[in-house]
C-alpha cells in the first residue's frame, strides 16, 4: 500500500497513524487513514460527513485509541484527499450516490489487509450516516453501529421543495448538473464562517480548530454540493426511509 499525505501537525489525533491510498472498484483513488493501537480489543469504521476529511477527526481518534479501538477512516471521493470529481475541485460532486459504497469497500480492503482485529464497530456522522446505512443493508459486517447527524432527510425550506424535486433532473436534461447550487457561493465553511453564524458546534475552540485546519491546509477544503448531488441525495435519503432496520444495534 502506498503511503498517503497526512497533515498529523493539524489533526491532534494518536501519534500512531498509518495513511495509505487506495484503489476502487471504478479506479477512483481514495485516501484511507488508520489509527492502529497494540492488542487493540476491536476496530472502528468511522465514516465522516460531507465536506470532511481525516485529519478533521484526529480528536475522535484519540479518545477511541485511548480505549484500546482501532478507527480507521476514508475521505469519501469528491472531497478530502481523494480524488475530485469535478472540475472546479471546491464543488461536492457525485455520479452516483451509491458509488459512495465502493469507497466503503476500499476502507475494508485496508482493514482487511492491515488485519486490524475484531469486532469491527460502526461510527457514522451526517452523510456518513446515510453511506453507513446502505452498507449496513448490503451486509457490512459490523457488530454495533452509532450514528450522530444522520443524514437520512435533507431539511429544505417549504417554500424550495417543489423546486428541489425538479431541479437535479431539470439541470441533468439541460447538462447543467455540475454546478453549485443556485443561491450558494464558493464558501468554505468552517474557515470562512463566523463562530456566531454557524449551526454546527456551540464550542468555539472546537470551530476555530477546524478554521484553522483549512486555512493551513487548502486542499481539504469544499463548497457547496452540485445540482446532482442533491438530486441524487435525496433519492438515496426517499430510498432509505423504505428499507427496513439494521437487524444490530444501533
Amino acid at each position: 500500500m502506498e503511503p498517503a499525505l497526512f497533515r498529523a501537525d493539524l489533526a491532534e489525533g494518536p501519534a500512531v497513524v498509518r495513511p495509505v491510498w487506495a484503489r476502487c472498484a471504478d479506479d477512483v483513488q481514495v485516501r484511507v487513514v488508520v489509527w492502529p493501537v497494540d492488542e487493540a480489543v476491536g476496530t472502528v469504521l468511522l465514516l465522516p460527513g460531507r465536506t470532511e476529511y481525516a485529519e478533521k477527526y484526529g480528536r475522535v481518534a484519540r479518545r477511541l485509541t485511548e480505549q484500546g479501538l482501532n478507527v480507521a477512516t476514508v475521505d469519501w471521493r469528491g472531497q478530502g484527499l481523494s480524488d475530485r470529481l469535478a472540475d472546479d475541485r471546491l464543488l461536492g460532486h457525485v455520479l452516483r450516490f451509491t458509488d459512495y459504497q465502493k469507497d466503503i469497500a476500499a476502507l475494508c480492503g485496508v482493514i482487511d489487509a492491515m488485519a486490524l482485529p475484531g469486532p469491527r464497530f460502526l461510527l457514522a456522522h451526517s452523510m456518513g450516516g446515510s453511506i453507513g446505512l446502505r452498507a449496513l443493508s448490503e451486509g457490512l459486517p459490523v457488530e454495533r453501529a452509532v450514528f450522530t447527524a444522520p443524514m437520512w432527510g435533507i431539511a429544505i425550506p417549504g417554500s424550495q421543495r417543489a423546486l428541489a424535486a425538479v431541479l437535479p433532473t431539470l439541470a441533468r436534461l439541460s447538462g447543467q448538473g455540475e454546478r453549485s447550487l443556485p443561491g450558494t457561493r464558493p464558501v468554505i465553511y468552517d474557515a470562512e464562517t463566523g463562530f456566531e453564524r454557524n449551526p454546527l458546534t456551540t464550542d468555539p475552540e472546537h470551530f476555530a480548530w477546524f478554521a484553522r485546519q483549512l486555512q493551513a491546509e487548502d486542499q481539504f477544503a469544499l463548497g457547496p454540493p452540485s445540482v446532482h448531488w442533491l438530486g441524487e441525495a435525496l433519492a438515496e435519503c426517499r430510498k432509505l426511509t423504505d428499507m427496513p432496520r439494521p437487524d444490530l444495534p444501533v
